[in-house]
């Protein structure tokens, strides 16, 4: 809605539109809808990975967590300069691009919430059941989701963001305070600033370690979270671009401490840490073993909050998607209550997000809801890279706001390398079809 909660936006001109803050001058503060998303995007899958990679290859790969924040930098700025540039939601531009993209992002964002959901629970459930193991790891499960869905069904978007804030503060804190405890090797990992792939299996492991930093479709809801935050018009796109490699360069500083961990701790206790999200809870022991309880539990906390915060965010982010997206199935103009934060279709996916996705904990996983969801997912970020490149140039932007070809080479480069890695995860959902 614009400043009168009279006029609906979207349908609207531009010019239109008023920002909610009266005329004020765009100030930027460190806790904003970036701080949300790359909170958002960093959850346990992300940890493991940094940590695994830690352990395989030390400092090797350094260099390509800091080109995975680039990447996600200009991918989150895209979404955000889209939105401000022309008052429209991310969906919005999408359908400009044609019917496709809609058969695309409707199932996906379907399949993706129920498997999800679920996901987001178990992982945040875990490093609870470790801590105070009085209930079975589902029982912690449903008790998070319900935690989730109590906190952004009656949360404000103001609330929602200072409580994102407090568990960024406790991500940070226990694993950068981690990293600093396992006493990085600062020769190595300077040297791991040179760009190099290992030998063995090094290709697919850098691929992935640079794509996966901090998010796949939550990095869209970032226009979404601007237009929460009030920020509608274009007097904010430098603060947004603050506010956006702000946050994506404190997530570097948490994934790079992790990678310290896999490199310090991980391989010098001479053990192998799980793919999965008890890779976490394996290097809870070794931290117990190695610096004692308080260390090992300290992470666990830490463990924790990047879960639970992946668990508001989505609730929140990939709800507001969802309702953009059924509002215009609706014929409902942009902006339109039902849209937004409490509104019918918001809830609606906050409530498919936490209770049908239940049923997998007593029914396990269907593979042919894993192989949608793997496929599915696998497109994601590509289908974002291939599609802000077609948003940003040509007429469906301001000119003056338009890419640069700097930024389209850089987009070009977030197109090719997240297709290699769709390419990927498309094959490894696709290979129980045929026996893999």
């Amino acid at each position: 809605m614009s400043a009168d909660n009279n006029t609906p936006t979207g349908a609207v001109n531009h010019a239109d539109r008023v920002d909610d803050d009266g005329g004020k001058p765009a100030k930027w503060k460190i806790v904003g809808p970036g701080l949300v998303v790359a909170a958002t995007g960093v959850g346990a899958a992300d940890m493991v990975a940094t940590l695994v990679a830690g352990s395989q290859f030390g400092y090797q790969l350094f260099w390509a967590v800091i080109v995975g924040v680039i990447l996600k930098i200009v991918l989150v700025e895209g979404a955000g300069r889209y939105t401000l540039a022309t008052g429209k939601t991310i969906f919005e531009g999408w359908r400009s691009l044609g019917r496709w993209t809609t058969w695309y992002f409707g199932p996906y964002i379907i399949v993706w919430g129920f498997v999800y959901g679920a996901t987001a629970m178990s992982s945040a459930a875990l490093p609870l059941a470790a801590l105070f193991p009085v209930f079975p790891l589902w029982v912690w499960a449903i008790m998070m989701g319900l935690a989730g869905f109590a906190m952004v069904w009656f949360g404000k978007y103001a609330t929602f963001e200072k409580i994102t804030a407090a568990l960024v503060g406790i991500m940070f804190v226990t694993v950068v305070g981690l990293a600093v405890i396992a006493v990085p090797n600062i020769p190595e990992m300077l040297t791991g600033l040179i760009p190099s792939i290992p030998a063995e299996g090094g290709l697919l492991s850098t691929l992935a370690l640079a794509g996966g930093v901090g998010g796949t479709i939550t990095l869209a809801a970032y226009g979404y979270w601007l237009r929460e935050k009030g920020w509608y018009t274009p007097k904010w796109m430098r603060v947004m671009r603050i506010d956006n490699s702000v946050a994506y360069i404190m997530t570097g500083v948490f994934v790079l401490a992790m990678l310290i961990v896999g490199a310090e701790v991980v391989r010098s206790a001479g053990v192998s840490i799980s793919g999965g999200d008890e890779g976490l809870l394996e290097l809870a022991g070794v931290l117990n073993e190695r610096y004692g309880d308080v260390v090992g539990t300290g992470f666990l906390i830490g463990f924790w909050a990047a879960s639970f915060s992946s668990i508001i965010g989505v609730w929140n982010g990939v709800s507001l998607m969802f309702a953009d997206f059924w509002g215009h199935m609706r014929k409902k103009e942009s902006g339109h209550p039902d849209t937004r934060v409490g509104g019918k279709y918001f809830k609606f996916y906050v409530l498919w997000l936490t209770f049908p996705p239940m049923l997998l904990f007593i029914l396990g996983k269907p593979i042919g809801l894993i192989l949608a969801y793997g496929v599915l997912g696998s497109l994601f970020m590509p289908f974002l890279a291939l599609t802000l490149l077609g948003l940003l140039n040509g007429k469906r932007v301001p000119k003056e706001w338009a890419n640069k070809l700097h930024t389209n080479i850089a987009l070009g480069i977030c197109a090719l390398l997240f297709g290699i890695l769709g390419v990927q995860q498309l094959v490894k959902a696709i290979a129980p079809l045929f026996g893999g």
